[in-house]
């Protein structure tokens, strides 16, 4: 190299590489749909019941690879059976909630009132764990009841007296005056199902919140359920032998799957195998699909 052509090369700036771009992993939800500050997939607003269905049979394709095409078909969920609730253009956080469930509810108060048969709830509520389980409980029945009662200020005293009380036992009771006005709660994989069983025979509900592990363990904890020699049998010979499962589903009225919600690493109940696995057993129960467009007695399956 000549020397003024060195020299003009020592002159010249070194070009910065271009950076390259990190690669979105695949399946990931997309950012910009994602409110990190409130905790929640923006996606659900704008998914009509189709787009759902659609959804549903993605994610259970991506984490069922170990599944036959005939499990699969049998988990899966069709368009016709998942209520359309685009319309709720509101933010899908926790205080929403109440606001929500009464907009989408053909009877906004018998969500207050629990059925006379014993654990036999009209809601249930499908969380991805069980913390979150009972802030849903926490929210939905002190918010729905603070807006009724006149005094607002001994809900408000309940509220932060059973705050911790309910994520230890997931029991969430208010009483004013003297009266009962709302039960709730919540069903996770740190109490022990006996307990839960107990509890559910001896009590009235009428919004019941879990992950859909703990749940299809209650449905299914009927007269034989408790009996370990059952815990090696499949799904369905265990629904055939048990009668009648600790948690009642008599009076269902409606599914509501804790969609929206995503931790702090982004991921929501559809996002983890651990999760969304258990959740598509759960939709797909037979007793369920048989109602989902029912005309006699419907049941309503909801994202929120």
């Amino acid at each position: 190299m000549s020397t003024t052509k060195k020299r003009q090369a020592e002159d010249t700036p070194a070009q910065p590489k271009p950076k390259k771009s990190k690669k979105r992993k695949a399946n990931a939800p997309d950012d910009e749909l994602l409110d990190t500050e409130l905790g929640l997939n923006t996606l659900f607003t704008k998914m009509d019941n189709q787009l759902l269905a659609d959804h549903l049979a993605q994610k259970l394709g991506r984490f069922g690879t170990d599944l036959s095409a005939v499990e699969i078909s049998d988990m899966t969920v069709s368009a016709n059976a998942i209520q359309d609730t685009t319309s709720w253009q509101e933010s899908r956080t926790l205080d929403k909630f109440p606001d929500f469930l009464e907009k989408v509810s053909e009877d906004p108060e018998g969500l207050k009132k629990a059925p006379k048969k014993k654990g036999s709830p009209h809601t249930l509520i499908v969380a991805g764990a069980g913390l979150r389980a009972a802030d849903i409980v926490r929210y939905v029945v002190a918010t729905q009841f603070k807006r009724e009662e006149t005094d607002c200020e001994q809900v408000d005293a309940q509220v932060s007296k059973q705050r911790e009380f309910s994520r230890e036992t997931g029991m969430f009771h208010l009483e004013i005056n003297g009266n009962d006005i709302a039960n709730a709660y919540k069903f996770a994989k740190h109490m022990k199902v006996e307990e839960q069983v107990k509890f559910l025979q001896n009590h009235k509900t009428g919004i019941c919140v879990g992950t859909p592990a703990r749940l299809m363990d209650l449905i299914d904890n009927g007269k034989f359920g408790l009996d370990p020699s059952l815990s090696c049998l499949p799904q369905n010979h265990r629904q055939a032998l048990t009668s009648a499962g600790a948690l009642s589903l008599d009076n269902l009225k409606r599914l509501v799957v804790d969609a929206s919600h995503i931790d702090q690493k982004k991921r929501g109940v559809m996002d983890m195998k651990d999760t969304m696995m258990p959740l598509a057993r759960f939709l797909s129960r037979k007793e369920f699909k048989d109602r989902y467009g029912d005309e006699k007695k419907p049941l309503a399956l909801l994202f929120y």
